[in-house]
């Protein structure tokens, strides 16, 4: 009897079996969005017996199929406490229990569905607080903060899912765009809020190139307890002084908008800054009417959390007419260089160029450069004549594409990418757009894109996937078009209203369908942080879903999500568009171990203990954009007894790739005998 009661009494008063080594209570692993795991089970040694351990479906995959197409599932959970916490692409919070992936509760806000958002229904993740003065069992003590595709943020109740009834009204604030929409779905709230002691921050999604004069890119800060507002920060200055001295050089008050903030932002609670990526000014590809380098455009930008002052801000294009915006979380690491640690931002651009940054001053940590880049804009263009190039690491995209690079699987597929090629302007990195037609290379998805790094603070490395493709952008001056949008092929024509020209946007796609720029299409990166140089490259990704009858080619693919890094020595990552998970090793980059996905695993994976057990998690739900599988699962993987059935050997897969590469040949073959008569 008495040990039945002291077995009682310590059920009432431990804690649940939660994360003995590692939690992950923010979309990006901590508030600086480092995406590594100090948990150790999984190594090198034993990744091969990882296995499924459970998998939860949300339910949105039998949503209307035109609805599902309008989605993207980019969400990366959460572990807050004793919830695995996470949103679907409509905005659905579900709360799993961490190890068995069993539903606890669910919130649906009730979206509107007929918006038709310009970014798709997205939402990449949720945000936790804890109020440190609440009394035990308050209601809404714990709460989980997300926005809505609907221009919304909600407070959850972490326990139960309910409404924080005192927060704002009946437990969400509205946020009111101040700007006449095109349409509803024209403004959006996508990324995770952040959160820094009693302040949640949110920023916006726009569509781009509509207008010239379009919604702007504020972001607003709400008390955390009541909703009340705090403080918001617009990037693009409204008063005839701060646009002179932040570089926009027309002759009136900016009326330009965005430079808004799609991406996650991060937090540093020591200090009390909040770190923002900024998106370009409207319109993206002509700036004749914003002279200037149009600072805090294109820009990573620390505020003051408690007022939203600006402590600093450092821009990373000037004057952008190439849609490079700053497309993911500034990550905040304390790096070992020169004998050293500093405190740093590290950001990976569209470019394929990484800047790290000084976190109390912005100031490089390795040299930056002021380099000359091609003139000879469009009529009534304002190209800035310098672009600032970080000496280190090196870029890790290429920018570079002459005819007789053009890449295709058959001689006429080759040929019609040269034609094309050859056909445009294509001067290297910010050669300006053009009614010529001029190369993005990178393509305006990236080099690095919103899945943004991960930083492993015991071997001082940073990991970043890129993707490298070209766009055709083509300005098309306003005489000969109009304001409305087109579908072109392999793009769009977007009408830019208010400016000179509309622009048409197309990748560069041989006949068969493919790149035609050489491969490899995805990398990702090893960076050693002291020295700024590359450690690694690994090939990221096969063309098992996108070449003829399932041809898997090792040439990388364009991909979309981010790294993981754990402390056992892996690098997780899916990404690509052939849905396999991945763990490379850390070290050499050798990729180890894969898991096909039952859908696109286009999100950021996150690790975690539960139970004396290390999960390696990830949405597979395919990607709107991408065209990859659409699903609605959450996949949860950790160790077993044997060598997991997850993993795809190589001698099967070899085989497998042999009878496909024959198969594909033969394929080939009778479409270049075809061509050949035909011509």
């Amino acid at each position: 009897m008495r040990l039945f009661f002291l077995l009682g009494l310590f059920a009432l008063v431990a804690p649940p079996a939660a994360a003995s080594g590692d939690d992950w209570p923010a979309f990006g692993g901590d508030a600086g969005a480092r995406r590594y795991s100090a948990a150790g089970e999984i190594t090198p040694a034993n990744v091969r017996r990882l296995y499924r351990a459970w998998t939860f479906k949300t339910g949105h995959a039998s949503y209307d199929p035109e609805l599902i197409r309008r989605s993207k599932f980019e969400a990366t959970p959460i572990l807050a406490e004793d919830r695995l916490v996470l949103c679907t692409p409509f905005n659905v919070v579900i709360a799993l229990d961490p190890g068995t992936g069993k539903e606890i509760w669910r919130h649906d806000p009730k979206i509107n569905l007929e918006q038709r958002p310009a970014n798709k229904f997205t939402c990449r993740g949720v945000a936790y607080w804890r109020d440190p003065g609440a009394a035990p069992g308050a209601a809404c003590a714990a709460r989980i903060l997300t926005g809505t595709n609907d221009h919304r943020l909600v407070a959850l109740d972490l326990d139960d899912g309910s409404r924080c009834a005192a927060f704002g009204e009946n437990g969400e604030v509205k946020i009111d765009p101040a700007f006449e929409l095109a349409w509803p779905g024209e403004f959006q709230i996508t990324s995770p809020p952040v959160v820094i002691g009693d302040t949640v921050a949110v920023g916006s999604a726009i569509s781009d190139n509509v207008s010239v004069e379009a919604p702007r890119g504020t972001v607003r800060a709400f008390d955390i307890r009541t909703g009340a507002p705090k403080w918001s920060f617009d990037p693009i200055p409204r008063e005839a002084a701060a646009a002179a001295a932040l570089g926009w050089a027309g002759p009136t008050i900016p009326v330009e908008g965005h430079a808004n903030v799609w991406a996650p932002m991060t937090a540093d609670p020591q200090r009390g800054l909040i770190f923002l990526p900024t998106s370009s000014a409207s319109p993206d590809f002509f700036g004749g009417m914003r002279p200037g380098n149009n600072r805090h455009a294109n820009s990573i930008v620390a505020l003051e959390a408690a007022t939203g002052t600006v402590r600093w801000a450092f821009q990373t294009v000037h004057h952008d007419v190439w849609d490079y915006d700053v497309p993911a979380a500034p990550l905040l690491a304390t790096i070992r260089t020169g004998g050293n640690a500093r405190d740093v931002v590290i950001s990976a651009a569209k470019t394929g160029l990484v800047f790290t940054l000084d976190r109390d001053t912005g100031e490089p940590v390795f040299p930056i450069e002021e380099r000359a880049v091609p003139q000879g804009g469009a009529a009534g263009e304002a190209l800035a004549p310098t672009q600032p190039f970080p000496t280190k690491p090196p870029g890790l995209a290429p920018t570079v594409v002459k005819p007789e690079d053009a890449w295709g699987l058959t001689p006429f597929d080759r040929a019609a990418c040269r034609r094309a090629i050859a056909a445009a302007r294509a001067e290297g990195l910010y050669t300006p757009p053009s009614e010529q037609g001029t190369i993005l290379y990178p393509f305006t998805g990236g080099g690095a894109n919103w899945g943004g790094g991960a930083f492993d603070p015991s071997t001082n490395l940073y990991y970043v996937n890129t993707s490298s493709l070209m766009h055709l952008i083509t300005l098309v001056p306003r005489a000969k078009t109009d304001n409305e949008w087109h579908s072109v092929p392999n793009g769009e024509h977007a009408p830019m209203r208010g400016a000179p020209y509309a622009m048409q946007r197309q990748t560069m796609l041989s006949p068969l369908g493919l790149p035609c720029n050489p491969p490899p299409w995805g990398l990702l990166h090893a960076v050693d942080m002291a020295t700024g140089e590359i450690r690694w490259q690994s090939v990221l990704g096969t063309t098992e879903e996108l070449a003829p009858l399932g041809l898997s080619l090792k040439t990388g693919t364009p991909n979309l999500g981010g790294p993981l890094v754990v402390k056992g020595g892996l690098v997780f990552i899916s990404a690509a568009m052939d849905s396999y998970l991945r763990a490379f090793d850390s070290a050499t980059g050798v990729e180890l171990w894969s898991s096909k996905l039952p859908a696109g695993g286009q999100a950021g994976p996150m690790s975690y203990e539960w139970g004396g057990r290390q999960y390696v998690v990830i949405a597979a739900g395919g990607h709107g954009d991408a065209g990859t599988r659409r699903g609605d699962a959450i996949v949860a993987y950790a160790l077993g007894d044997r060598e997991g059935a997850a993993f795809d050997r190589p001698g099967r897969r070899f085989a497998t790739n042999l009878m496909l590469v024959g198969a594909g040949l033969a394929a080939l073959w009778l479409v270049a005998r075809r061509l050949f008569r035909r011509h």
